[in-house]
C-alpha cells in the first residue's frame, strides 16, 4: 500500500511561487506515475500534472502549463510541483496521488494553497 505526505502549501501573494512536495512509502513497480490534482471550494477535484517514475514524462492541465513544474526524485520517493507566478484562482487543496494498475489509487490528505490578490 502506498502512503503519501504533501508538504509545503501555504499563504502567498499572487506572482509569488511554492513548492510542493510529496513523498511516497511503501511503493511497488505497479506504482507507474504521481499526479497532483487540486480541488477549490465548492469545484470539481481537477488534474494539475503528472510525471512517470520511469521516464519522467510529463502532462500538465492547460491552466498550469508555463507556470507549474512537476519533477521527480527516484532515490527520495519523492514528487515536486514547482508552482510559479501564481494566480488567486489557483488557490485550492492540492493532492498528489499515486497511479496503480491504471488507476489513482492511492491519495495524500492534501496541503492547502492560497494565493491573494
Amino acid at each position: 500500500q502506498v502512503q503519501l505526505a504533501e508538504s509545503g502549501g501555504g499563504l502567498v501573494q499572487a506572482g509569488g511561487s511554492l513548492r510542493l512536495s510529496c513523498a511516497a512509502s511503501g511503493r511497488t513497480f505497479s506504482n507507474d506515475r504521481m499526479g497532483w490534482f487540486r480541488q477549490a471550494p465548492d469545484k470539481e477535484r481537477e488534474f494539475v500534472a503528472h510525471i512517470t517514475w520511469g521516464g519522467g514524462e510529463t502532462a500538465y492541465a492547460d491552466s498550469v502549463k508555463g507556470r507549474f513544474t512537476i519533477s521527480r526524485d527516484t532515490a527520495k520517493n519523492t514528487v515536486y510541483l514547482q508552482m510559479n507566478s501564481l494566480k488567486p484562482e489557483d488557490t485550492a487543496v492540492y493532492y498528489c496521488a499515486a497511479r496503480v494498475g491504471g488507476q489513482y489509487a492511492y491519495r495524500g490528505q492534501g496541503t492547502r494553497v492560497t494565493v491573494s490578490s
